[in-house]
């Protein structure tokens, strides 16, 4: 892009991290019985060099079936007192209600959310499969590929691949637990039919 000068590009960008910052700071009403929490890693530049950064979101489905994100936030790790804050972060601002939240088996999320929701805890079906994938042998991950589609561990919105393709492939491109909940149809019904996934506009 040509055209735009530096000052240009840091109003832009200032403009839209204040938008950003009230979206995430907006107090949260009514109940979110269905709550999903997730994090990955991204490289990022701090003090000159680079460093991987855990960025942790939350999705949750409220009453009604509305799908809306409810959070993000950055840290260092994926430690049990950074999700404990990162929780507490969402019950100041008005989160309650929360009867299942869905996750991978990461123990200090777990720890932390019972600690401070409280609800039942779910493990991940796309996560469970491709720890079930990373354990098994040559002859496992074939049996697991087989019987993934039929298993409710499986996502049935995974993209399938020809049969000849490799089991640990095959699951390669499986959706996040992020991407399923604003995605998947089959697990859309499995709760209830959510209508729209909000973001700062």
């Amino acid at each position: 892009m040509s055209g735009i000068s530096k000052s240009q590009v840091s109003k832009l960008c200032q403009e839209i991290d204040e938008r950003v910052a009230s979206f995430l700071k907006r107090p949260l009403e009514g109940d979110w019985p269905y709550l999903w929490l997730d994090a990955t890693y991204l490289k990022v530049r701090r003090e000159g060099r680079v460093v991987s950064v855990a960025v942790v979101l939350a999705i949750g489905v409220n009453a009604d079936g509305r799908r809306e994100v409810l959070g993000m936030d950055i840290g260092l790790s994926e430690a049990e007192t950074f999700w404990v804050e990162f929780l507490r972060k969402l019950r100041r601002r008005g989160l309650q209600g929360v009867k299942l939240v869905v996750s991978d088996a990461h123990e200090g999320l777990k720890a932390a959310v019972t600690k401070v929701l409280g609800a039942t805890w779910q493990r991940c079906r796309v996560h469970f499969v491709r720890n079930l994938m990373a354990h098994a042998g040559k002859q496992g991950r074939r049996l697991i590929a087989a019987l993934a589609p039929l298993a409710p561990t499986a996502c049935p919105s995974t993209p399938r691949s020809p049969s000849r393709t490799s089991p640990r492939r095959r699951l390669s491109g499986a959706r996040s637990p992020i991407r399923c909940a604003r995605s998947c149809p089959s697990s859309r019904r499995s709760w209830t039919r959510p209508r729209t996934i909000s973001w700062p506009t």
